[in-house]
Parts: C-alpha cells; sequence; structure tokens
C-alpha cells in the first residue's frame, strides 16, 4: 500500500489553538513529522486568546488520518473539534442530478413541454422513429451499466455499493464531453437477464457503456448486445484500458526509439482489459506478444483454454509466435515492452534489469501495481501507472468521454477496431513533440484537446463506414 498522502483521504479538522506563541507551527510539525501534508489552514475564527482554525490534511489512508489527529489533540492548548471526511461531503446526497433544459414557468409551459402538446410529439415518433434522435434527450444519452461484480480493486460488492462508482462516471462523462449518461444498477449478476434487461431499456439510449461486470461474462454480454442492438455497446474496462494503453505505448516508443512491429511485448493478465489490450495491439501492428496469467505463459499446448471460441484460446492462437512455455519471469528476460493489467507485486526491480536496454514497463494494477514504481525506474525508460500519483497514469477518463461524443455525432450503430485505434492514435498525438518525454507520454485528463481530438477520430472513422 502507497504511503504517499493523497485527495483520496483528505480531511478538514476544525480545532481551537491559543492566539499566541508557537501552537500553529507546532501543528504544521505534527503533521509533517506523522507523514502527512497540509494542503490548506484556515483561521475561521478569533478571540483575543484563541483561534478557531480549518486544517485540512491530506493523509494515505484513513488509520493513517486517525494517528494525524491523534497527534493534534495532544498540542499543548489545541482543542480538535470536528473532524471531517471530505470524501464522504463531496459524496453527500450523490455527485449527479437531472435539470430542465427548458423553462417551465407559466401554464403554456407547461402545455408545450407536457400534456397536452407533448402528443403531438410522441404521435410524429410513432409515425417516423428516426425523430426520436432529433426530438429526444436519446441523441446524447448513454446507460453506465453495471451488477457490482468487479467494481475497481473492491471486487464483487453488489450494485448499490456500485452506485458511487457510476454516478462518478456519469459526472466525467458530463464534465469532458457533455454526454447526459444514467447510472444503471442491476440487481442481478446473471448474463441472460442482464442482457434482457439492457436490451429492454436500448430505445431510450444512444449507447451502453458496460461498466465493472466480471470476466468471462462481460465477454458473452458485451458481444451478444452489439449483435442485438442497433446502438454502440462499449465495455469501458476492456476497452477504455486498450485506448490508452496503445497511446501510452504509441508515445513510450518515440521516447525510446523503437516501433511497435518490431518489439517484443511480455504481458501479465489475460482478463478482460488483458484480452483487450492485446487484441487493441495486435490492430495496431503489434507482431510478438507473449502473455502469462497465473498458470504461466499462455500458449496453444495447455490443457486450461476452454472450448473453441473462448477467449483465453483466441489468446493462446494469436499469440506467443515463438511457443513459448514458461513463466512470467522468464518471458520478461530481454522484452521490450512489459504490460500488467493483472496483481500487484508479481515482479521486482531486478525482473525488470532483465529486459531489454530502453525499456518501457507499464505496471496498472491498482491500487499496487505489478512492480514497485520507484524499483523499475531504476530499470526501464519509461514506467507508467494506473495511479494518480506517479507521472504517466493510464486513466481511462482519457478515452471513454471522447470516444462516445464521436460514435453519438456519427450516429453510429457499432463499435469497429479502426475506431479503436484511430481513437488512440489521436489521444498520443495531443501530446506534441516538444513536450514529449519519458515522464509526460500521455496527456493531461483536462487538456481541452482530449475529448475533442478523441471524437473527431472516431467520428471521422465511422462516417467513412457508413
Amino acid at each position: 500500500m502507497t504511503t504517499q498522502p493523497n485527495a483520496s483521504y483528505s480531511y478538514t479538522v476544525r480545532l481551537e489553538a491559543p492566539s499566541r506563541g508557537n501552537a500553529v507551527s507546532k501543528l504544521t510539525r505534527t503533521v509533517e513529522d506523522a507523514g502527512g501534508e497540509i494542503t490548506a489552514l484556515d483561521v475561521s475564527g478569533s478571540g483575543n486568546d484563541r483561534l478557531r482554525i480549518d486544517v485540512t490534511i491530506a493523509a494515505y489512508s484513513s488509520a493513517h488520518a486517525a494517528q494525524i489527529t491523534d497527534g493534534l489533540k495532544v498540542i499543548d492548548g489545541v482543542e480538535v473539534g470536528r473532524v471531517s471526511d471530505r470524501t464522504f461531503l463531496l459524496h453527500l446526497g450523490g455527485k449527479i442530478e437531472m435539470a430542465s433544459k427548458v423553462p417551465l414557468r407559466t401554464r403554456d409551459d407547461l402545455s408545450m413541454a407536457y400534456t397536452p402538446g407533448v402528443a403531438r410529439v410522441c404521435k410524429a415518433i410513432a409515425d417516423n422513429p428516426e425523430d426520436v434522435r432529433r426530438l429526444t434527450i436519446k441523441r446524447n444519452t448513454v446507460a453506465v451499466v453495471t451488477d457490482g461484480s468487479a467494481v475497481l480493486g473492491l471486487g464483487n460488492i453488489g450494485p448499490m455499493a456500485a452506485l458511487p462508482v457510476m454516478e462518478g462516471k456519469a459526472a466525467l462523462f458530463k464534465r469532458f464531453a457533455g454526454i447526459d449518461a444514467w447510472p444503471i444498477c442491476l440487481d442481478t449478476q446473471d448474463t441472460e437477464e442482464i442482457i434482457r434487461t439492457v436490451k429492454a431499456i436500448a430505445p431510450g439510449f444512444a449507447g451502453i457503456n458496460l461498466e465493472d461486470i466480471s470476466a468471462p461474462r462481460c465477454f458473452e454480454i458485451e458481444r451478444r448486445l452489439r449483435e442485438d442492438l442497433d446502438i454502440p455497446v462499449f465495455h469501458d474496462d476492456q476497452h477504455g484500458t486498450a485506448i490508452v494503453v496503445l497511446a501510452a505505448l504509441t508515445n513510450a516508443l518515440r521516447v525510446v526509439g523503437k516501433d511497435l512491429a518490431a518489439v517484443r511485448i511480455a504481458c501479465s493478465g489475460a482478463g478482460a482489459a488483458g484480452t483487450a489490450v492485446i487484441k487493441l495491439l495486435l490492430d495496431a501492428g503489434a507482431k510478438d506478444i507473449t502473455v502469462a496469467d497465473y498458470h504461466g505463459v499462455v500458449h496453444s499446448g495447455r490443457e486450461d483454454l476452454g472450448p473453441e471460441g473462448s477467449d483465453l484460446r483466441w489468446v493462446a492462437e494469436h499469440t506467443n509466435p515463438a511457443g513459448y512455455q514458461g513463466t512470467l519471469r522468464e518471458a520478461l528476460v530481454g522484452a521490450d515492452v512489459f504490460i500488467g493489467v493483472s496483481a500487484p507485486n508479481i515482479l521486482t526491480g531486478q525482473d525488470i534489469a532483465t529486459m531489454a536496454p530502453h525499456s518501457i514497463v507499464f505496471a496498472l494494477a491498482n491500487p499496487d501495481p505489478e512492480v514497485d514504481p520507484a524499483e523499475a525506474r531504476e530499470h526501464a525508460a519509461v514506467v507508467a501507472t494506473g495511479r494518480s500519483d506517479y507521472p504517466n497514469q493510464i486513466n481511462n477518463v482519457l478515452a471513454f468521454p471522447g470516444f462516445f461524443r464521436g460514435l453519438l455525432d456519427a450516429q453510429s450503430h457499432d463499435i469497429r477496431p479502426e475506431m479503436l485505434v484511430a481513437a488512440a492514435r489521436a489521444l498520443a498525438d495531443v501530446v506534441h513533440e516538444d513536450e514529449l518525454n519519458a515522464n509526460f507520454i500521455v496527456p493531461s485528463v483536462f487538456d481541452p484537446e482530449v475529448a475533442t481530438s478523441v471524437a473527431a477520430a472516431v467520428k471521422n472513422v465511422a462516417t467513412a463506414e457508413k
């Protein structure tokens, strides 16, 4: 677990302290000595002898925050009052809301927006179903659908516990692409029931974003919904990750002066995200990929590949051109690139040292990567993680808002590999040549070019295929 203070564990402590002497400096020193970080210190009230101070502190865990607070309590003359967890405060009452786009101030407004005037619009859509995109919110809506079976690094926590994540996803859609997204948390983990439910709600949406559904069910759910629906279906855990990985790898290879078609890539993880990354790398021109899961390197001679058409068998048939059998550590020797979408702490810095010169390491397990980033940096030329407290964060928000914006603008009915590749290349190009270096291979999520560039690339491919 990281011991770096971060905003996820941000607390505001309200306390009183003497207005004279060195009490304030003791506050700062106590927090720093405990490994925390003061991000704000506001005097919210003052008297002749006492100050009321709100101290905002970044910690690295709830226990660490409690330790810091206990340290403040023993400072002479300091009285600790309310302690507020700022992350929980942000979530109070939810993070999103529905707002009307039209005024409803008079009887005429009501008559046009609702009954009886709305009946005319309903009849127009019944006569010409294509008008639904023009006359309703459908043209700009995405359903964010989960069953809560594979949420972040938390696992199978169920639909209610997944709702804060889905709300956050909807907020990101709106913030970065102006898309109205709705969290849909299903109280079932039955594959057939999920498929039936999503098909039943699909008429109200222009796209479906599947989220945090465990493998291998997510593969079948996505495949069958794509076959049956006339709107695009996107599993962000798979394809969002793959787009950002390809974009980051494109720029990392530029940094080290290597070519995707010529490098040897070792991957850890053959689940939903890992398989999608592998497929997209192959679509983009990679030739030599070796994949390992917890049983070792995936090869065609393994007896656990599953039936024809299974994803693990597909991996065995399309990777490992040398027919290698062994462990991940052995496959890593001489590799140019390591991409981990698997489990924490499975490699060491010494394993990275066995890779080819000017190697690239993407250790994306979250919150704890496959290898300690500091150790990896001692040997690799470029290192990326899934974390926000290291450079080069592989963050899906770089991909999915702009990707869906392009799909909706093109009124696309499906998603093709060419769109994913185009999105990745557009995202890579947002990092300009004079900005590119080993610690900056992906742009900031707040760069306004990100969503617009990705959206334009996806729309161009989508409209060209019509």
